[in-house]
């Protein structure tokens, strides 16, 4: 049984066609259920209903087997005892309002009227700025003295990209177990609370997906479920290419007319960037070799020689050390670079797959990388057990 009380207040003197009533009912403890109703022709009203636990939420569909109907009813007559679907008398009220449905949709239609003038509006203002989102033909990139780009600056990403390059929903920790009614934060991680959850984010691959093949994306699986002990970035190992481009810390492009630098502010992370062919990789590292050229107006990178250690993420995307990233960075506007990435490796995608995301200039006028030696972080972490007398773990 859930007795509800219900009152309103009439509106309009003219008949009522459409009638709204809100109802708040006492529910058993813990309970909550949505009560749909209408009340027979000529007149209908809309049901609202309020709850202890849930808050006031109106009802556009029943809730279990719970069905409210009355009858129509003048304003100030008892409209219960109201039968749900089995009979059986559930809630009880006063109707003392309604409102004329007449002047219902003349409100709704001079509040319609309203919104879509303002959204022209605000359409109408940003139509100047709406060929920054790609490089217009009209716009000039600022030039060095011989006529490249000039792409200095201090640069950052934003969004979510460096828990997940592809498309996802929030989720409790970037290390999960069952839990009785889905996952939950693993006990190694449990502590972090909020701090420890992956936001959900668009990503940043071309078509969602890495293209993995099956044992590759198997093995990914189990980069996430040991995400603390495997991911390169909890013990301050260089991040590689391109995880490095969106992590959540600022880099900077050093350029002139012969070179491009780029020295990050995670763990002082940095790569030169060759702008003449020198050959093959001579060794596997973590930033891998960087080859440079410009076309046209776009500065594109090969980068090769990885060793198979670094991440995409902190959700356990790796590749071997087969993998071949080309970048492009395109000055679109003053303030902004489109950064794009084709990433190619065979012996763990099916297929070459991209990425891209705008990059932003940081405008603060105190502007400037600041010291992120990690290393020193994570000293305890990876050497404190050979301790002469190691600390509590």
């Amino acid at each position: 049984m859930f007795p509800a009380e219900a009152q309103v207040t009439r509106s309009l003197s003219s008949p009522p066609v459409l009638w709204h009533l809100c109802a708040q009912p006492s529910f058993e403890e813990n309970e909550s259920r949505r009560l749909l109703g209408s009340i027979q022709s000529p007149a209908s009203f809309t049901l609202m209903v309020t709850s202890s636990n849930r808050g006031q939420f109106p009802v556009g569909a029943s809730h279990g087997r719970i069905r409210h109907t009355c009858r129509a009813a003048p304003v100030g007559a008892d409209i219960g005892p109201i039968p749900d679907d089995s009979g059986t008398v559930a809630s009880r009220g006063t109707l003392v309002s309604a409102t004329d449905s007449r002047a219902r949709r003349s409100l709704d239609a001079m509040v319609l009227s309203a919104v879509i003038r303002l959204l022209a509006t605000t359409l109408l203002s940003f139509l100047p700025i709406l060929p920054a989102l790609g490089q217009s033909a009209d716009f000039e990139p600022p030039r060095l003295a011989n006529g490249t780009p000039n792409l200095n600056g201090i640069w950052q990403a934003l969004g979510s990209a460096h828990y997940d390059v592809e498309r996802h929903m929030a989720r409790p920790s970037m290390m999960l177990r069952e839990g009785p009614h889905g996952p939950l934060p693993a006990v190694p991680v449990l502590a972090l609370g909020a701090v420890g959850s992956v936001p959900g984010g668009m990503g940043i691959v071309d078509g969602g997906k890495i293209p993995y093949k099956p044992e590759a994306a198997k093995k990914r699986e189990e980069n996430r479920a040991h995400w603390i002990e495997r991911d390169p970035e909890v013990k301050c190992y260089l991040p590689g290419v391109p995880r490095a481009v969106y992590m959540p810390f600022p880099f900077q492009i050093i350029q002139n007319e012969g070179a491009v630098f780029i020295a990050y502010e995670y763990a002082g992370a940095v790569r030169e960037i060759y702008m003449k062919d020198v050959g093959p990789a001579e060794t596997d590292s973590w930033m891998g070799q960087s080859v440079g050229r410009w076309e046209g107006n776009t500065l594109v990178v090969e980068v090769t020689g990885f060793t198979d250690q670094t991440w995409f993420d902190r959700s356990g995307s790796h590749h071997s050390n087969q993998l071949r990233v080309v970048e492009r960075y395109t000055l679109i506007t003053p303030n902004h670079i489109q950064y794009e990435a084709e990433i190619e490796d065979p012996e763990v995608f099916t297929r070459p797959w991209n990425i891209s995301l705008p990059l932003y200039r940081r405008m603060e006028a105190d502007a400037r990388l600041m010291d992120f030696k990690c290393v020193e972080f994570v000293e305890e972490l990876l050497f404190g057990e050979y301790r002469r007398k190691p600390l509590e773990r």
